[in-house]
């Protein structure tokens, strides 16, 4: 039996779950997602991610119709319509659909889009020898243009950095600010360690607040490691001890090589994989 989804308040079998092509969320990318994650049956980090989701729609003026206590409860509905204890959770928010034209209020009512299905972004050996990653020339969308805190439908920027990097060949695709410094890849945070401090670009570099980087920075406090949010050029990674990504998909990924260079001993280093134990152990009881 293929998946249910969710859509307006109905559960839908996969093939009929279908939305209009006058949806403002397909025309002009108007509107907001979560990606999320469950294990064992609950789940991780619910309250941060309905706030980002929420928070989200709020900057773009689109008012999500139930509240965040009837989504997480859909969310739960969802999966248990497909029987998963184990999934990956997309929420999606369009602001539905209208008359063709950029204007919002020509759209009547938004719509909730809930998928609950597995997913693996990276193969279990890349968490065993490490991720390449490379330096791409599209940079991250700057904040007065559209703020990349805002986890809106439209990833044409992300796209276009990860068509880069699969042209390099690289597993992910490292952007840039306006300015040179170092933002995000093109799907998860960054991290590198240098002298057992844990740094990582701040909120002002232009990057999407990652919940999984929040946990991260938490575990590595709780660690008793420094953790320093500051702007980074490339020549700081390059000479970094040990770099790994996160993301709610990702969870933790060690990163072995950029643009070419080799880092540390080329393998994932001790503090990352420690990070990636207790990350796992944290997800088995919830958060």
């Amino acid at each position: 039996m293929g998946l249910k989804i969710y859509i307006n308040g109905q559960l839908l079998p996969q093939e009929d779950a279908k939305i209009s092509v006058f949806d403002h969320g397909l025309l002009y990318g108007d509107g907001v997602f979560e990606g999320i994650r469950a294990y064992h049956g609950k789940v991780f980090a619910m309250d941060q991610h309905m706030d980002r989701l929420y928070d989200s729609a709020t900057a773009l003026a689109l008012k999500i119709p139930i509240t965040k206590a009837e989504m997480a409860n859909a969310i739960k509905e969802t999966m248990a319509a497909n029987n998963l204890t184990e999934s990956y959770i997309r929420v999606v928010v369009t602001r539905g659909v209208g008359k063709l034209g950029l204007d919002p209020n020509k759209c009547a009512t938004p719509q909730i889009i809930i998928i609950t299905d597995t997913i693996e972004l990276y193969s279990k050996a890349l968490y065993e020898r490490g991720l390449d990653i490379v330096t791409v020339s599209t940079i991250r969308n700057h904040f007065s243009a559209l703020d990349p805190k805002i986890k809106s439908l439209n990833y044409l920027n992300n796209i276009l950095a990860k068509i880069e990097s699969l042209q390099a060949g690289a597993g992910e695709a490292l952007m840039l600010n306006k300015d040179g410094y170092v933002a995000e890849c093109a799907g998860d945070n960054i991290f590198i360690i240098r002298d057992h401090v844990l740094f990582t670009p701040p909120e002002s570099a232009g990057i999407l607040v990652g919940i999984t980087r929040n946990v991260v920075m938490k575990l590595a406090l709780e660690m008793g490691i420094e953790v320093k949010e500051q702007l980074m050029t490339k020549y700081d990674l390059y000479i970094a001890e040990e770099c790994f990504l996160t993301g709610t998909a990702a969870e933790i990924i060690p990163v072995v090589k950029i643009d070419g260079r080799i880092l540390g001993t080329g393998k994932p280093g001790k503090i990352t994989l420690e990070l990636l134990k207790k990350y796992r152990d944290l997800t088995k009881v919830g958060f």
